[in-house]
């Protein structure tokens, strides 16, 4: 059993209020996310404003917490490095600000080809369409999961990536909704 149907039959099995906190959680999922978890939901007889607010809620909060968390590491990241080039400069350890910037490079693991791909994507796309393009065609690229945490580690603003990602987020959810509760309610 995948994870899809693992929701769907979760869905299927708790009282109705509890469904939409299921639909939540499906939506905080990478490559599930809101859209995925509106589906879920309307294919489990939720009614599809509700499946789609609790998907989006979902997708949502979990982008929230990772863009925070990202952000911090993001700033331990540069600070550390700062304080590194601060010491280069003043000598202490004995290198040169060169050797210690080749010793700090050296110490970070290679990346899995699977991850270097997904980040050369996301360079690309990034590139070419900037923080609202990525965001807006990223769920076609990459779970909106990935995207903002790499828009926030390549510098750009916790709020200017929230917002975007949240009008992705509201698109993207509410456009398959309608797909899919339209293709629901001609199938019966």
């Amino acid at each position: 059993m995948n994870l899809i149907e693992m929701f769907q039959n979760l869905v299927a099995q708790v009282p109705e209020l509890v469904q939409p906190v299921i639909v939540a959680l499906a939506g905080a999922v990478p490559f599930i996310e809101g859209e995925g978890a509106a589906t879920i939901g309307i294919v489990g007889g939720i009614h599809p404003v509700v499946a789609a607010l609790a998907a989006m809620i979902g997708n949502f909060a979990c982008v929230t917490i990772l863009v925070l968390l990202s952000a911090r590491a993001r700033t331990a990241i540069v600070m550390h490095r700062e304080r590194t080039r601060e010491l280069a400069l003043v000598g202490a350890g004995g290198g040169t600000l060169v050797e210690t910037t080749e010793a700090a490079a050296s110490d970070q693991a290679p990346e899995s080809s699977r991850k270097a791909a997904r980040r050369e994507k996301f360079q690309r796309a990034f590139t070419r369409y900037g923080v609202p393009g990525v965001s807006l065609l990223g769920p076609m690229l990459l779970p909106t999961q990935f995207t903002a945490t790499m828009l926030v580690a390549a510098g750009i603003s916790k709020a200017r990536v929230l917002a975007w990602q949240g009008v992705a987020i509201f698109l993207w959810t509410t456009v398959l909704t309608v797909v899919i509760s339209t293709a629901v309610h001609i199938a019966h």
